[in-house]
Order: structure tokens, then C-alpha cells, then sequence
């Protein structure tokens, strides 16, 4: 081949890999930022059904899960309403949660993450329940990380602070078990009274 077909070959596939970029097909594979999260106003809740439908890892962030590949843009995660109930069926607590439901994004988690709202958080779903490690990899501030049944029981319930400067978020883990794990800002189940024990409903779930 000469020179001019190898320059145009060159352009061609320079070009296609330009489209490829551009249309996203490459994000999947590149990591970034973690989730941004979408602070427009949350829709209304659809009837909720306990326990939610189909279902991280460790956190924000799963510990032995996949590299980390999902986009930073809101836009990549479903969003359901997770309530939180008292034995007397009071409500305690809602949030707008963005769900974690691929290895690439429970890996990732809230890791990079800003902030949360104070009514926002990230559920984690897994297909059925399980004994899963959540740590605090790259987190910028503290998580309440809480483990929920596939009944919808609250099994367990971590304070996770921030890591302190320097140290590595790895070493911060946080055992426990359930279908579903909802992070929340730091000390949320303190201030809403929320108890392992109480009941979770979620709203919006699709069933797989």
C-alpha cells in the first residue's frame, strides 16, 4: 500500500473511533467521577411493594466486584423512593434513591461522589440475598449503610464515617446481609429514628 492509502486509512479510522466516542460506545469502559445526583424535584412515588422487585458490593463501593465503569451522569440509573416504616406502620423516613443494579455500578457506588441530598441516597440490588462487605473507597463523606432483607426487614445498620485523610477506604469495611443495601448521608437513621428491625418499601423497583 502507498503512502496516500495509508494516510487514508488512517483517517478513516481515526474518524470512526471520533463517532464511537462521541456517541458513548467507549463509556462502559472508561471510568469517572461517581454519581452525580439529580437534585430536580422527586417524582411521585407509585404504589410501593415491600421488599421492592428485583434487586453492591462493597462502597459505594463492593469490594471484590469488577473495575469501575459507571458514567457520572444521573441520566445511567434508575431512581426509586425507599420508605422506611416502624413496626406501627409510622413513617420514619424517605428518600430518593438512584439504584446500583450492575457489577460496574455497585462497584463504583458513591465513590467520588460530591454530596447527597439529605432526602437522597443509592440502592444496592442484588438478585437474591447474600453476605456482602461494603467499604469506603474514595468517599468524600460519611454513610449510614444499611442492610435490608428480601422481606423488606432492616438486618443491619452502619454508622460509616469518612475516612480520615491518607487512609486508604478500603481498609473501612462493613459486613452484613440482605438483598438490598441503601446508603444514606451519615447518621440519617439516627436523626429519622430509623431501627434495625423496621420495615422498607420501595417504590418503583422494576421486577426482573
Amino acid at each position: 500500500m502507498n503512502r496516500t492509502g495509508i494516510a487514508f486509512v488512517a483517517v478513516v479510522v481515526v474518524g470512526t473511533l471520533g463517532l464511537l466516542w462521541v456517541s458513548g460506545a467507549f463509556v462502559p469502559y472508561t471510568a469517572g467521577p461517581g454519581y452525580q445526583p439529580d437534585v430536580s424535584p422527586s417524582p411521585s412515588p407509585s404504589p410501593a411493594a415491600a421488599g421492592g422487585g428485583t434487586p453492591t458490593g462493597d462502597t459505594g463501593t463492593d469490594a471484590g466486584a469488577a473495575s469501575p465503569t459507571a458514567s457520572p451522569t444521573p441520566s445511567r440509573y434508575e431512581h426509586v423512593t425507599v420508605t422506611v416504616y416502624d413496626a406501627n406502620g409510622t413513617v420514619l423516613g424517605e428518600v430518593r434513591a438512584a439504584v446500583a443494579d450492575t457489577p460496574e455500578k455497585r462497584y463504583t457506588g458513591l465513590s467520588d461522589t460530591e454530596f447527597l441530598p439529605e432526602d437522597g441516597g443509592m440502592l444496592f440490588t442484588y438478585g437474591s440475598e447474600g453476605n456482602h462487605t461494603y467499604v469506603m473507597r474514595e468517599m468524600d463523606f460519611g454513610l449510614d449503610i444499611v442492610y435490608v432483607g428480601s422481606d423488606g426487614t432492616i438486618r443491619t445498620i452502619h454508622h460509616a464515617p469518612e475516612p480520615p485523610e491518607g487512609e486508604d477506604g478500603n481498609d473501612y469495611r462493613y459486613p452484613g446481609r440482605g438483598q438490598y443495601v441503601l446508603e444514606v448521608n451519615l447518621n440519617w437513621t439516627t436523626r429519622n429514628g430509623v431501627e434495625e428491625g423496621d420495615r422498607v418499601e420501595i417504590a418503583g423497583l422494576d421486577d426482573t
